[in-house]
This record gives structure tokens, C-alpha cells and sequence, in this order.
């Protein structure tokens, strides 16, 4: 009993400091890339909608939150916005159908890219599991590899070989930098609650730890490898660290 009236004073601890952020999160705003770039962004999100690669692949994933990671809001935002770099990268050539079609293969990579999540060396793990997922797929063979690709070169401050194709290093630096958006504003409003509740790990702790952990996160702007991403991705990170200062200060207060 005392255990769970400890649990349920941490999650109450959780609830209230998410509230906070939401509410500084909301006062900094979004990124730019959002209005900016909201045509490449809506026709992503339809396109992720409408396409059955997608929806094969959320099938296939279910409700089993260690296979979706960070959650299905987090992997929906990944796939649609690397997405929309795609389109973006594209809109300076012909887009055509060859555009529309990596835009599908970032959608998938993007539902699956955390599929080993909770595991060590989760981006190369969710690479293979990845390779064997997408055999029941109406994809070629170099489309498969490609999507594992760029699943085992999502993780930060690990090299990435290049990759031979333009359109597959365009797939796999849409999928990091979309995956790094995340590092703005959602990492406090969104998935550094996700992370802590599953280890019901104390807010005193977390505080602890948090002054480290914005260190990361401002590590992460240098880091973008698209032009889209390196242009829009240190304005995410910039938002991100203005509310987790201010959140730190709210909590600590």
C-alpha cells in the first residue's frame, strides 16, 4: 500500500510539472518551420494519412509501447515531418511521383524508427528488426535497406555513413532531423515525461538531473544534416532550451 501511494504521488508530481510545461511550451510558440513550411507539412501529413505502407506499418506495431518508443503522437510527428523535408529538399527540383514515393518510404521509417527503443544500441537493433518487418511490404529490395538505413543512422552523436544514393541520404537525414525536431519543444512538453513515468523515477531526481540533460539537448543544434534541418532545427532546439530553463525555474522555485 505504501508503494502505491508512492507511485501515485510521483505520477501526481509528473502530472502538475507536464502541466507547466504545456503551458510555457504554448507561450514560446512554435517553431517556424510550421508556418514557414505549412504546405509541405499539411501535404505530408495527408500523405501519411492516405498511404497504406503506413498503415501497415502502424499494424504491425500495434499498441505495444515498447515497440512504438516514445509513443504514437512521437512517431507520427517524425514521420510526417521528414516528410515534409522531403518535400521541401524536392520543391527545388521537379517533385513528381519519385518524391511522393520517399516521402511514403519516410513515413514508414519514421513509424518504425524506435522499434527497439528500451534496448542498447537501439537505432542498429531497430535497423535489423526493421529488415525483417519490412519483408511482408510492397517495397524493392534497395527500398527496404534504405528505410533500415536510415532507422540505424537516427541515433545523435553517432557517425552516419554517407550513403551512395542522393535519394537515400535525403531519406536518412529527413528521418534524423525530423527525430531531433523532437528535441525542441516535445522533449519537456511530451517525451521526457514519457520517459520518466515508465521508470516512476522521483521529480526530485529528474531535477537533479535536468541542468546535464539541457546540455545534450544544446548539443543537438550543431548536429542537423539536411539543408532544411540545419536551417529550421536550431530554432526548435533554441524554443526547447527557453522552456526548459523556465520550467527548471518554475519547479525549483
Amino acid at each position: 500500500m505504501i508503494r502505491e501511494a508512492e507511485c501515485m504521488d510521483v505520477r501526481q508530481e509528473y502530472r502538475h510539472a507536464q502541466e507547466i510545461a504545456r503551458r510555457i511550451t504554448g507561450e514560446v510558440g512554435e517553431p517556424s518551420f510550421y508556418g514557414e513550411q505549412k504546405k509541405a507539412v499539411e501535404t505530408s501529413s495527408r500523405l501519411f494519412r492516405e498511404h497504406p505502407l503506413v498503415t501497415q506499418a502502424i499494424t504491425v506495431l500495434g499498441a505495444d509501447p515498447d515497440r512504438l518508443g516514445h509513443g504514437l503522437s512521437h512517431v507520427t510527428k517524425v514521420a510526417v515531418d521528414a516528410g515534409a523535408i522531403i518535400l521541401v529538399e524536392r520543391e527545388k527540383e521537379n517533385p513528381g511521383d519519385r518524391a511522393h514515393r520517399l516521402v511514403a518510404l519516410a513515413h514508414v521509417a519514421g513509424v518504425l524508427h524506435d522499434i527497439k527503443r528500451e534496448e542498447k544500441d537501439h537505432a542498429r537493433k531497430g535497423a535489423e528488426e526493421a529488415q525483417r518487418i519490412l519483408r511482408d511490404f510492397d517495397l524493392g529490395t534497395a527500398e527496404r535497406v534504405a528505410i533500415a538505413s536510415a532507422i540505424e543512422n537516427h541515433e545523435a552523436f553517432r557517425p552516419a555513413p554517407p550513403l551512395d544514393d542522393p535519394d537515400w541520404q535525403l531519406l536518412s537525414d529527413a528521418l534524423y532531423d525530423a527525430d531531433k525536431f523532437r528535441w525542441g519543444p516535445d522533449n519537456f512538453s511530451e517525451m521526457l515525461w514519457d520517459m520518466v513515468s515508465r521508470r516512476e523515477v522521483p521529480l526530485s531526481k529528474v531535477l537533479g538531473r535536468f541542468l546535464k540533460g539541457m546540455e545534450g539537448v544544446e548539443r543537438i543544434r550543431e548536429t542537423f544534416r539536411s539543408e532544411t534541418g540545419r536551417h529550421y532545427g536550431p530554432d526548435f532546439i533554441d524554443r526547447g532550451m527557453e522552456i526548459g530553463r523556465r520550467l527548471y525555474a518554475e519547479l525549483t522555485r
